[in-house]
């Protein structure tokens, strides 16, 4: 038995542009945002070029967005789905790693290593960060929250936060409603 899907780069041009027209930007306003040049931008949507995680965030920032939300578009969902871990020896350089492919409810994406910790991040709806190994400390609501081996953090939607690696080797995985779901309010019982 194979996986559903073959491993395949994953091409974010088409999202990059759906999501763009969908705001109403040109190349040039987006390019203006990110400080990325227009040919590259528009190499970025014919699929020609593929930007680094770093140019990916600037994007997903420019376009009010996430990076996760971005690859998630740039995928079509499917109702089974296999992500394997990458073979050989562990890689500890920073990465992220889209744990759900498609257009689903739910994303997760598995952090190593650190990141711009002066990255502020705020989704519009909940997210659950559990840490696989190492550790963090996050900031949220004016307070920080230092994150073990098997700790967890729920934020609720709306809540602005950063974290950082705190020891090398650091995986969080981050679980959170897509931003595309209209999350319900509890009704008063």
């Amino acid at each position: 038995m194979g996986d559903h899907k073959e491993q395949q780069p994953v091409r974010v041009g088409a999202a990059v542009r759906r999501r763009r027209r969908a705001l109403e930007l040109t190349l040039a306003v987006v390019a203006e945002r990110t400080g990325l040049s227009v040919p590259f931008l528009s190499q970025v949507e014919n699929d020609r070029a593929r930007p680094s995680r770093g140019s990916l965030e600037k994007l997903a920032d420019a376009l009010r967005t996430t990076a996760v939300e971005l690859l998630a578009a740039a995928d079509p969902a499917c109702s089974v789905d296999v992500v394997r871990a990458d073979d050989g020896e562990p890689d500890f350089t920073p990465r992220v790693r889209s744990l759900v492919r498609g257009h689903h409810q739910l994303h997760a994406s598995e952090f190593t290593g650190d990141h711009d910790a002066g990255r502020e991040f705020q989704h519009r709806n909940d997210e659950l960060m559990y840490v696989a190994d190492g550790a963090v400390e996050i900031e949220a609501e004016g307070r920080a929250y230092r994150l073990g081996r098997g700790d967890t953090l729920y934020l609720t939607g709306g809540v602005r936060h950063r974290w950082r690696a705190t020891v090398p080797d650091t995986r969080i995985v981050v679980v959170a409603v897509a931003e595309h779901i209209e999350a319900v309010q509890d009704r008063a019982r």
